[in-house]
Protein backbone atom coordinates (compact mmCIF):
# COMPACT_ATOMS: atom_id res chain seq x y z
CA UNK A 1 0.00 0.00 0.00
CA UNK A 2 1.77 3.24 -0.74
CA UNK A 3 -1.02 5.17 0.73
CA UNK A 4 -2.22 6.83 -2.48
CA UNK A 5 -5.71 6.78 -3.81
CA UNK A 6 -6.45 4.96 -7.45
CA UNK A 7 -7.21 7.49 -9.45
CA UNK A 8 -10.59 6.86 -11.39
CA UNK A 9 -10.65 6.20 -15.25
CA UNK A 10 -12.45 9.36 -17.11
CA UNK A 11 -15.41 8.22 -18.27
CA UNK A 12 -15.88 7.81 -22.37
CA UNK A 13 -18.25 10.42 -22.49
CA UNK A 14 -16.15 13.22 -20.83
CA UNK A 15 -12.81 12.38 -22.74
CA UNK A 16 -12.45 14.45 -25.91
CA UNK A 17 -12.33 12.39 -28.80
CA UNK A 18 -10.45 14.83 -30.62
CA UNK A 19 -7.74 17.22 -28.48
CA UNK A 20 -5.24 19.58 -30.43
CA UNK A 21 -2.39 21.24 -28.02
CA UNK A 22 -0.16 24.15 -29.10
CA UNK A 23 -0.32 23.21 -33.09
CA UNK A 24 2.39 24.94 -35.16
CA UNK A 25 2.28 24.55 -38.91
CA UNK A 26 4.84 26.63 -40.87
CA UNK A 27 5.71 25.98 -44.74
CA UNK A 28 9.19 27.03 -46.38
CA UNK A 29 8.55 30.15 -48.54
CA UNK A 30 10.35 32.14 -51.22
CA UNK A 31 10.62 35.29 -48.78
CA UNK A 32 11.02 33.46 -45.54
CA UNK A 33 8.50 30.57 -43.53
CA UNK A 34 5.11 31.33 -43.46
CA UNK A 35 3.85 30.91 -40.29
CA UNK A 36 0.34 29.09 -41.07
CA UNK A 37 -0.96 28.16 -37.75
CA UNK A 38 0.69 29.40 -34.56
CA UNK A 39 -0.68 27.71 -30.99
CA UNK A 40 -3.77 26.11 -31.46
CA UNK A 41 -5.75 24.55 -29.23
CA UNK A 42 -9.21 22.58 -28.36
CA UNK A 43 -10.87 19.79 -28.20
CA UNK A 44 -14.18 18.11 -29.43
CA UNK A 45 -16.41 15.55 -27.10
CA UNK A 46 -18.50 12.79 -29.01
CA UNK A 47 -21.86 14.63 -30.24
CA UNK A 48 -20.32 18.30 -30.16
CA UNK A 49 -19.87 20.29 -33.35
CA UNK A 50 -16.93 22.75 -32.90
CA UNK A 51 -17.02 25.47 -35.02
CA UNK A 52 -13.75 27.04 -36.60
CA UNK A 53 -14.13 30.59 -38.15
CA UNK A 54 -11.98 33.37 -40.03
CA UNK A 55 -11.17 34.94 -43.31
CA UNK A 56 -9.63 33.37 -45.96
CA UNK A 57 -5.69 32.53 -45.13
CA UNK A 58 -6.50 32.49 -41.16
CA UNK A 59 -5.03 28.69 -41.47
CA UNK A 60 -8.34 27.27 -40.78
CA UNK A 61 -7.82 24.01 -43.19
CA UNK A 62 -3.92 24.18 -43.07
CA UNK A 63 -4.92 23.44 -39.26
CA UNK A 64 -7.60 20.45 -40.82
CA UNK A 65 -4.60 18.93 -42.97
CA UNK A 66 -2.40 18.87 -40.27
CA UNK A 67 -4.90 17.29 -37.67
CA UNK A 68 -4.84 14.22 -40.54
CA UNK A 69 -1.24 13.85 -41.81
CA UNK A 70 -2.01 15.79 -45.26
CA UNK A 71 0.47 18.49 -45.17
CA UNK A 72 3.11 18.51 -47.99
CA UNK A 73 6.45 17.28 -47.47
CA UNK A 74 8.61 19.60 -46.18
CA UNK A 75 6.12 21.12 -43.56
CA UNK A 76 7.18 21.89 -40.13
CA UNK A 77 4.60 20.71 -37.42
CA UNK A 78 4.61 20.65 -34.02
CA UNK A 79 2.21 20.43 -31.29
CA UNK A 80 0.04 17.32 -30.68
CA UNK A 81 -3.21 15.63 -31.82
CA UNK A 82 -4.61 12.97 -29.93
CA UNK A 83 -7.46 10.83 -31.32
CA UNK A 84 -9.02 9.13 -28.15
CA UNK A 85 -5.81 9.75 -26.29
CA UNK A 86 -3.68 8.41 -29.06
CA UNK A 87 -0.54 10.76 -30.63
CA UNK A 88 -1.71 11.04 -34.11
CA UNK A 89 2.00 13.76 -34.85
CA UNK A 90 5.08 11.23 -36.02
CA UNK A 91 3.07 8.52 -37.53
CA UNK A 92 3.96 6.85 -40.76
CA UNK A 93 1.74 7.08 -43.60
CA UNK A 94 0.80 3.50 -43.27
CA UNK A 95 -0.68 4.22 -39.85
CA UNK A 96 -2.07 7.21 -41.08
CA UNK A 97 -4.14 5.34 -43.68
CA UNK A 98 -5.56 2.77 -40.85
CA UNK A 99 -6.95 6.17 -39.03
CA UNK A 100 -8.30 8.04 -42.19
CA UNK A 101 -11.41 7.27 -43.01
CA UNK A 102 -12.06 4.90 -39.96
CA UNK A 103 -10.94 6.64 -36.88
CA UNK A 104 -11.42 10.43 -38.60
CA UNK A 105 -12.07 11.69 -41.84
CA UNK A 106 -12.87 14.73 -43.87
CA UNK A 107 -15.49 16.09 -46.30
CA UNK A 108 -13.24 18.43 -48.29
CA UNK A 109 -14.48 21.92 -49.77
CA UNK A 110 -14.24 20.84 -53.39
CA UNK A 111 -16.45 17.78 -53.83
CA UNK A 112 -15.28 16.95 -57.78
CA UNK A 113 -11.62 17.09 -56.67
CA UNK A 114 -12.56 14.73 -54.02
CA UNK A 115 -13.65 11.83 -55.76
CA UNK A 116 -12.34 10.21 -58.84
CA UNK A 117 -13.57 10.89 -62.07
CA UNK A 118 -12.95 7.65 -64.06
CA UNK A 119 -15.01 5.26 -60.97
CA UNK A 120 -18.41 5.40 -60.43
CA UNK A 121 -19.86 6.70 -56.86
CA UNK A 122 -21.21 2.75 -55.90
CA UNK A 123 -17.53 1.82 -56.58
CA UNK A 124 -15.68 4.40 -54.45
CA UNK A 125 -18.08 3.96 -51.47
CA UNK A 126 -17.05 0.03 -52.08
CA UNK A 127 -13.48 0.85 -52.20
CA UNK A 128 -13.72 3.31 -48.66
CA UNK A 129 -15.51 0.37 -46.93
CA UNK A 130 -13.80 -2.85 -48.08
CA UNK A 131 -10.61 -1.03 -46.87
CA UNK A 132 -11.49 -1.22 -43.14
CA UNK A 133 -13.87 -3.69 -43.19
CA UNK A 134 -14.01 -7.49 -43.84
CA UNK A 135 -16.87 -7.45 -45.93
CA UNK A 136 -17.71 -9.32 -49.14
CA UNK A 137 -18.18 -7.04 -52.41
CA UNK A 138 -21.88 -7.64 -52.50
CA UNK A 139 -22.31 -6.68 -48.66
CA UNK A 140 -20.29 -3.61 -49.16
CA UNK A 141 -22.37 -2.75 -52.17
CA UNK A 142 -25.27 -3.10 -50.01
CA UNK A 143 -24.09 -0.69 -47.79
CA UNK A 144 -23.17 1.88 -50.01
CA UNK A 145 -26.48 2.05 -51.18
CA UNK A 146 -27.91 2.18 -47.67
CA UNK A 147 -25.27 4.77 -47.31
CA UNK A 148 -26.90 7.03 -50.51
CA UNK A 149 -30.18 6.52 -49.20
CA UNK A 150 -29.06 7.92 -45.52
CA UNK A 151 -27.67 11.52 -47.08
CA UNK A 152 -30.67 11.60 -49.29
CA UNK A 153 -29.63 10.87 -52.86
CA UNK A 154 -33.05 9.84 -55.08
CA UNK A 155 -33.21 6.46 -56.00
CA UNK A 156 -29.89 5.78 -54.72
CA UNK A 157 -29.37 1.94 -56.39
CA UNK A 158 -29.52 3.59 -59.89
CA UNK A 159 -27.54 6.49 -59.01
CA UNK A 160 -24.36 4.14 -57.70
CA UNK A 161 -23.77 3.39 -60.96
CA UNK A 162 -23.44 7.39 -61.82
CA UNK A 163 -20.07 9.09 -62.31
CA UNK A 164 -19.25 12.25 -60.34
CA UNK A 165 -19.59 14.55 -63.44
CA UNK A 166 -23.54 13.27 -63.56
CA UNK A 167 -23.86 14.83 -59.80
CA UNK A 168 -24.55 18.13 -59.17
CA UNK A 169 -22.53 20.13 -57.16
CA UNK A 170 -24.67 19.48 -53.55
CA UNK A 171 -25.55 15.66 -54.70
CA UNK A 172 -21.51 15.24 -54.72
CA UNK A 173 -21.24 16.96 -51.56
CA UNK A 174 -24.07 14.35 -50.13
CA UNK A 175 -22.05 11.65 -51.85
CA UNK A 176 -18.65 12.90 -50.27
CA UNK A 177 -20.73 13.18 -46.86
CA UNK A 178 -21.60 9.47 -46.93
CA UNK A 179 -17.92 8.22 -47.04
CA UNK A 180 -16.90 9.84 -44.64
CA UNK A 181 -19.54 8.04 -42.40
CA UNK A 182 -19.00 4.89 -43.85
CA UNK A 183 -16.79 3.38 -41.06
CA UNK A 184 -18.61 5.62 -38.30
CA UNK A 185 -15.53 7.34 -37.69
CA UNK A 186 -15.10 9.22 -34.60
CA UNK A 187 -14.68 12.73 -36.21
CA UNK A 188 -15.40 14.01 -38.82
CA UNK A 189 -13.46 17.05 -40.39
CA UNK A 190 -16.22 19.29 -42.41
CA UNK A 191 -13.77 21.77 -43.93
CA UNK A 192 -15.67 24.49 -46.12
CA UNK A 193 -18.29 21.63 -47.05
CA UNK A 194 -21.29 24.67 -47.93
CA UNK A 195 -19.27 26.91 -49.78
CA UNK A 196 -19.91 27.70 -53.82
CA UNK A 197 -23.66 25.99 -53.10
CA UNK A 198 -27.14 27.89 -53.02
CA UNK A 199 -28.89 28.46 -49.54
CA UNK A 200 -31.19 25.88 -49.80
CA UNK A 201 -28.90 23.34 -50.80
CA UNK A 202 -26.54 24.77 -47.80
CA UNK A 203 -29.31 23.98 -45.36
CA UNK A 204 -30.17 20.72 -46.94
CA UNK A 205 -26.09 19.63 -46.64
CA UNK A 206 -26.19 20.78 -42.83
CA UNK A 207 -29.39 18.83 -42.23
CA UNK A 208 -27.02 15.17 -43.73
CA UNK A 209 -23.90 16.75 -41.19
CA UNK A 210 -26.97 16.16 -38.25
CA UNK A 211 -28.06 13.06 -39.44
CA UNK A 212 -24.42 11.85 -39.60
CA UNK A 213 -23.65 13.00 -36.46
CA UNK A 214 -27.02 11.54 -34.79
CA UNK A 215 -26.03 7.97 -36.68
CA UNK A 216 -22.27 7.77 -35.97
CA UNK A 217 -22.12 9.97 -32.38
CA UNK A 218 -18.96 11.44 -34.15
CA UNK A 219 -17.48 14.79 -33.29
CA UNK A 220 -17.68 17.66 -35.94
CA UNK A 221 -15.27 20.09 -36.47
CA UNK A 222 -17.00 22.77 -38.87
CA UNK A 223 -14.68 25.05 -40.72
CA UNK A 224 -16.31 27.64 -42.48
CA UNK A 225 -16.12 30.96 -43.12
CA UNK A 226 -19.65 31.80 -42.69
CA UNK A 227 -20.60 33.24 -39.14
CA UNK A 228 -24.32 32.32 -40.30
CA UNK A 229 -23.77 28.53 -40.65
CA UNK A 230 -22.07 28.48 -37.68
CA UNK A 231 -25.12 29.96 -35.69
CA UNK A 232 -27.34 27.52 -36.10
CA UNK A 233 -25.26 24.30 -36.02
CA UNK A 234 -22.48 24.24 -34.00
CA UNK A 235 -22.15 23.69 -30.23
CA UNK A 236 -18.66 26.08 -29.71
CA UNK A 237 -17.05 28.10 -31.89
CA UNK A 238 -13.24 29.21 -32.52
CA UNK A 239 -12.67 32.68 -33.83
CA UNK A 240 -8.86 32.35 -35.68
CA UNK A 241 -6.79 35.27 -37.46
CA UNK A 242 -3.91 35.63 -38.74
CA UNK A 243 -3.03 31.92 -38.06
CA UNK A 244 -4.12 32.20 -34.66
CA UNK A 245 -6.84 31.54 -31.92
CA UNK A 246 -8.05 35.20 -30.92
CA UNK A 247 -11.59 34.21 -29.04
CA UNK A 248 -13.55 30.76 -28.11
CA UNK A 249 -16.25 30.01 -26.80
CA UNK A 250 -19.76 29.35 -26.79
CA UNK A 251 -22.36 29.91 -29.53
CA UNK A 252 -24.26 31.84 -27.44
CA UNK A 253 -21.19 33.73 -25.71
CA UNK A 254 -19.50 34.08 -28.96
CA UNK A 255 -22.53 35.66 -30.72
CA UNK A 256 -24.07 37.71 -28.09
CA UNK A 257 -21.12 38.75 -25.72
CA UNK A 258 -17.93 38.48 -27.84
CA UNK A 259 -14.69 40.38 -26.08
CA UNK A 260 -12.22 40.71 -29.01
CA UNK A 261 -12.45 43.61 -31.75
CA UNK A 262 -12.06 41.27 -34.69
CA UNK A 263 -14.90 38.92 -33.62
CA UNK A 264 -17.38 41.72 -32.93
CA UNK A 265 -16.35 43.32 -36.61
CA UNK A 266 -17.26 40.44 -37.94
CA UNK A 267 -20.67 40.01 -36.73
CA UNK A 268 -20.76 43.74 -37.82
CA UNK A 269 -20.23 42.47 -41.26
CA UNK A 270 -22.73 39.83 -41.16
CA UNK A 271 -26.10 40.74 -41.99
CA UNK A 272 -29.04 39.84 -39.47
CA UNK A 273 -32.52 39.39 -40.05
CA UNK A 274 -33.76 40.93 -36.64
CA UNK A 275 -31.17 43.73 -37.10
CA UNK A 276 -32.50 47.23 -37.79
CA UNK A 277 -33.08 48.14 -41.43
CA UNK A 278 -31.12 51.12 -42.89
CA UNK A 279 -27.94 51.02 -40.85
CA UNK A 280 -25.18 49.92 -42.88
CA UNK A 281 -22.88 46.62 -42.21
CA UNK A 282 -19.80 47.18 -40.41
CA UNK A 283 -16.73 47.15 -42.48
CA UNK A 284 -13.17 46.48 -41.22
CA UNK A 285 -10.45 47.94 -42.95
CA UNK A 286 -7.69 47.08 -44.30
CA UNK A 287 -6.01 43.30 -45.11
CA UNK A 288 -4.64 40.83 -42.80
CA UNK A 289 -0.71 40.93 -42.28
CA UNK A 290 1.44 39.05 -44.26
CA UNK A 291 2.97 35.55 -42.55
CA UNK A 292 5.95 35.61 -43.30
CA UNK A 293 6.54 39.11 -41.62
CA UNK A 294 4.19 39.15 -39.06
CA UNK A 295 3.95 43.18 -37.01
CA UNK A 296 4.91 43.24 -33.29
CA UNK A 297 2.33 43.01 -30.85
CA UNK A 298 -1.13 41.55 -31.91
CA UNK A 299 -1.64 41.32 -35.59
CA UNK A 300 -4.71 42.78 -35.51
CA UNK A 301 -4.00 45.96 -33.98
CA UNK A 302 -3.26 48.34 -37.45
CA UNK A 303 -6.65 47.34 -38.37
CA UNK A 304 -7.90 47.59 -34.89
CA UNK A 305 -10.19 51.38 -34.28
CA UNK A 306 -9.58 51.01 -30.32
CA UNK A 307 -6.01 49.71 -30.60
CA UNK A 308 -3.74 51.42 -27.52
CA UNK A 309 0.33 51.67 -27.71
CA UNK A 310 0.35 47.99 -25.74
CA UNK A 311 -1.48 46.67 -28.91
CA UNK A 312 1.50 47.15 -31.17
CA UNK A 313 4.04 46.23 -28.51
CA UNK A 314 3.04 42.84 -27.40
CA UNK A 315 0.62 40.11 -28.52
CA UNK A 316 -1.89 39.00 -25.56
CA UNK A 317 -2.44 35.01 -25.43
CA UNK A 318 -5.67 33.84 -25.04
CA UNK A 319 -6.86 34.36 -21.41
CA UNK A 320 -10.39 34.00 -19.96
CA UNK A 321 -13.01 36.35 -20.51
CA UNK A 322 -14.20 38.15 -17.68
CA UNK A 323 -18.04 39.53 -17.00
CA UNK A 324 -18.50 42.08 -14.63
CA UNK A 325 -21.30 43.87 -14.00
CA UNK A 326 -22.32 47.75 -12.80
CA UNK A 327 -24.49 48.01 -10.20
CA UNK A 328 -27.28 50.57 -9.56
CA UNK A 329 -24.90 52.22 -6.72
CA UNK A 330 -22.02 52.55 -9.06
CA UNK A 331 -20.12 49.62 -8.07
CA UNK A 332 -18.41 47.01 -10.27
CA UNK A 333 -19.28 43.05 -9.00
CA UNK A 334 -16.45 41.19 -8.96
CA UNK A 335 -15.48 39.80 -12.03
CA UNK A 336 -16.12 36.17 -12.79
CA UNK A 337 -14.75 34.07 -15.96
CA UNK A 338 -17.53 32.49 -17.99
CA UNK A 339 -16.82 29.15 -18.74
CA UNK A 340 -14.88 28.18 -21.42
CA UNK A 341 -14.81 31.77 -23.01
CA UNK A 342 -11.47 32.69 -24.16
CA UNK A 343 -10.35 35.71 -25.92
CA UNK A 344 -6.78 37.41 -26.93
CA UNK A 345 -7.27 40.99 -26.52
CA UNK A 346 -5.19 43.76 -24.16
CA UNK A 347 -9.09 45.12 -23.95
CA UNK A 348 -10.93 42.54 -23.29
CA UNK A 349 -11.67 43.60 -19.41
CA UNK A 350 -13.17 46.91 -20.25
CA UNK A 351 -15.11 45.64 -23.19
CA UNK A 352 -17.06 43.04 -21.02
CA UNK A 353 -16.87 45.63 -17.98
CA UNK A 354 -18.82 47.98 -20.50
CA UNK A 355 -16.27 51.01 -20.19
CA UNK A 356 -15.63 50.59 -23.90
CA UNK A 357 -19.19 50.00 -25.69
CA UNK A 358 -19.08 47.38 -28.32
CA UNK A 359 -21.39 49.37 -30.70
CA UNK A 360 -18.86 52.41 -30.34
CA UNK A 361 -15.61 50.05 -31.81
CA UNK A 362 -16.70 50.14 -35.29
CA UNK A 363 -19.68 52.87 -34.95
CA UNK A 364 -16.63 55.51 -36.56
CA UNK A 365 -15.74 53.31 -39.80
CA UNK A 366 -19.27 53.16 -41.40
CA UNK A 367 -22.29 51.81 -38.56
CA UNK A 368 -23.61 50.52 -34.89
CA UNK A 369 -23.18 46.72 -35.21
CA UNK A 370 -24.54 46.08 -31.55
CA UNK A 371 -25.91 47.32 -28.61
CA UNK A 372 -24.26 47.40 -25.01
CA UNK A 373 -26.40 44.43 -23.99
CA UNK A 374 -25.58 42.87 -27.14
CA UNK A 375 -28.59 42.94 -28.93
CA UNK A 376 -28.70 45.40 -32.23
CA UNK A 377 -28.49 48.98 -31.64
CA UNK A 378 -31.62 51.25 -31.10
CA UNK A 379 -32.06 52.95 -34.65
CA UNK A 380 -33.92 56.44 -35.21
CA UNK A 381 -35.73 57.82 -37.73
CA UNK A 382 -32.80 59.99 -38.57
CA UNK A 383 -30.95 57.02 -38.98
CA UNK A 384 -33.37 55.52 -41.30
CA UNK A 385 -31.73 55.10 -45.29
CA UNK A 386 -34.66 57.17 -47.78
CA UNK A 387 -37.06 54.67 -49.03
CA UNK A 388 -40.24 55.22 -51.28
CA UNK A 389 -42.24 56.13 -48.57
CA UNK A 390 -40.67 58.86 -47.31
CA UNK A 391 -37.96 59.99 -50.14
CA UNK A 392 -38.54 63.48 -51.39
CA UNK A 393 -40.52 63.63 -54.34
CA UNK A 394 -38.00 65.20 -57.40
CA UNK A 395 -39.16 67.85 -58.66
CA UNK A 396 -38.50 69.98 -62.06
CA UNK A 397 -35.67 72.30 -62.26
CA UNK A 398 -35.93 75.99 -62.78
CA UNK A 399 -35.75 77.20 -66.02
CA UNK A 400 -36.25 73.41 -67.71
CA UNK A 401 -39.86 73.23 -69.89
CA UNK A 402 -41.49 70.38 -69.51
CA UNK A 403 -43.02 70.51 -72.14
CA UNK A 404 -42.32 69.01 -75.92
CA UNK A 405 -39.35 69.87 -77.49
CA UNK A 406 -39.75 72.61 -80.66
CA UNK A 407 -40.32 71.20 -83.89
CA UNK A 408 -42.61 68.42 -82.50
CA UNK A 409 -45.77 67.01 -82.44
CA UNK A 410 -47.29 67.05 -78.61
CA UNK A 411 -48.29 63.58 -78.15
CA UNK A 412 -52.36 62.47 -77.65
CA UNK A 413 -53.98 62.70 -74.82
CA UNK A 414 -54.19 59.35 -73.33
CA UNK A 415 -57.39 58.00 -71.92
CA UNK A 416 -57.49 57.71 -68.16
CA UNK A 417 -56.79 53.86 -67.09
CA UNK A 418 -58.87 51.65 -65.81
CA UNK A 419 -58.68 50.69 -62.02
CA UNK A 420 -57.94 47.27 -63.22
CA UNK A 421 -55.03 48.26 -64.78
CA UNK A 422 -53.50 49.59 -62.09
CA UNK A 423 -53.54 46.19 -59.84
CA UNK A 424 -50.61 45.23 -61.56
CA UNK A 425 -47.68 46.55 -63.40
CA UNK A 426 -47.50 44.03 -65.72
CA UNK A 427 -49.14 43.74 -68.68
CA UNK A 428 -51.58 41.30 -69.00
CA UNK A 429 -50.90 37.86 -70.39
CA UNK A 430 -51.42 37.18 -74.20
CA UNK A 431 -54.13 34.96 -74.84
CA UNK A 432 -52.03 30.95 -76.06
CA UNK A 433 -53.89 29.86 -79.14
CA UNK A 434 -55.57 26.46 -79.13
CA UNK A 435 -53.79 23.70 -79.00
CA UNK A 436 -56.35 22.49 -81.99
CA UNK A 437 -58.30 24.34 -84.23
CA UNK A 438 -61.84 24.84 -84.10
CA UNK A 439 -63.89 22.67 -86.38
CA UNK A 440 -64.84 23.89 -89.96
CA UNK A 441 -68.26 22.83 -91.25
CA UNK A 442 -68.13 20.70 -94.17
CA UNK A 443 -69.22 22.49 -97.77
CA UNK A 444 -69.96 21.70 -101.17
CA UNK A 445 -67.28 24.84 -102.07
CA UNK A 446 -64.70 23.21 -99.33
CA UNK A 447 -64.86 19.87 -101.19
CA UNK A 448 -64.76 21.39 -104.68
CA UNK A 449 -61.29 22.84 -103.93
CA UNK A 450 -59.79 20.74 -101.33
CA UNK A 451 -57.41 19.63 -104.52
CA UNK A 452 -56.49 23.61 -105.27
CA UNK A 453 -57.00 25.31 -102.08
CA UNK A 454 -54.70 24.25 -98.82
CA UNK A 455 -56.24 23.42 -95.78
CA UNK A 456 -55.47 25.29 -92.60
CA UNK A 457 -52.79 23.95 -91.74
CA UNK A 458 -52.55 21.41 -88.34
CA UNK A 459 -50.83 22.31 -85.27
CA UNK A 460 -47.30 21.02 -85.35
CA UNK A 461 -45.53 18.82 -82.95
CA UNK A 462 -44.03 22.35 -81.11
CA UNK A 463 -47.32 23.15 -80.95
CA UNK A 464 -48.78 20.05 -79.42
CA UNK A 465 -45.59 19.87 -76.83
CA UNK A 466 -46.42 23.50 -75.56
CA UNK A 467 -48.13 22.72 -72.51
CA UNK A 468 -45.62 20.30 -71.05
CA UNK A 469 -43.28 22.61 -68.88
CA UNK A 470 -39.35 22.76 -67.84
CA UNK A 471 -39.40 20.14 -65.77
CA UNK A 472 -40.11 17.63 -68.15
CA UNK A 473 -37.95 14.64 -68.86
CA UNK A 474 -37.67 14.49 -72.51
CA UNK A 475 -39.25 16.32 -75.45
CA UNK A 476 -40.42 13.02 -76.44
CA UNK A 477 -43.07 12.70 -73.46
CA UNK A 478 -44.26 16.17 -74.30
CA UNK A 479 -47.66 15.68 -75.64
CA UNK A 480 -48.61 12.23 -75.03
CA UNK A 481 -51.30 11.27 -72.27
CA UNK A 482 -50.57 15.26 -71.16
CA UNK A 483 -48.33 14.10 -68.83
CA UNK A 484 -47.95 16.66 -65.56
CA UNK A 485 -44.41 19.06 -65.89
CA UNK A 486 -43.38 17.46 -62.96
CA UNK A 487 -43.19 13.76 -64.28
CA UNK A 488 -40.02 11.87 -64.98
CA UNK A 489 -39.34 9.57 -67.15
CA UNK A 490 -40.44 6.23 -64.86
CA UNK A 491 -43.69 7.94 -63.14
CA UNK A 492 -41.96 9.28 -60.16
CA UNK A 493 -42.55 12.39 -58.19
CA UNK A 494 -39.47 14.63 -59.19
CA UNK A 495 -37.22 15.43 -55.78
CA UNK A 496 -37.50 19.37 -55.82
CA UNK A 497 -34.02 20.85 -57.02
Amino acid sequence: MTGQRATAPEPAAARPALQVTDLHVTFPGEHGPVHAVRGLSYAVRPGEVLGIVGESGSGKSAAAQAVLGLLPDGTAVRGSVELDGRELLGLGDAALSRIRGNGISMVFQDPLSALTPVYSIGSQLVEALRVHQDLSRKAARDRAVELLALVGIPDPRRRADAFPHEFSGGMRQRAVIAMAIANEPRVIVADEPTTALDVTVQAQILDVLRTAREVTGAAIVLITHDLGVVAGFADRVQVMYAGRPVEAGTVDAIYYRPRMPYTIGLLGATPRLDGPTGVPLTPVHGTPPSLTALPPGCPFAPRCPVAVPQCHETEPDPAPAVSTAVTPSAAVAPATAAPGHTAACHRSEEIASGALPRAGIFAGVGGTPFGGDGTPAPQTHADRAPTRANRTPRTPQQGVTQGPRPGTTPPAPQPAPSPLSTLSPRSPPRPSPPSHPPPTPPSSKSKTSSSTTPSPAAPSSSARSAPCGPWTASASSCGRGRRSPWSVSRGAARPPP
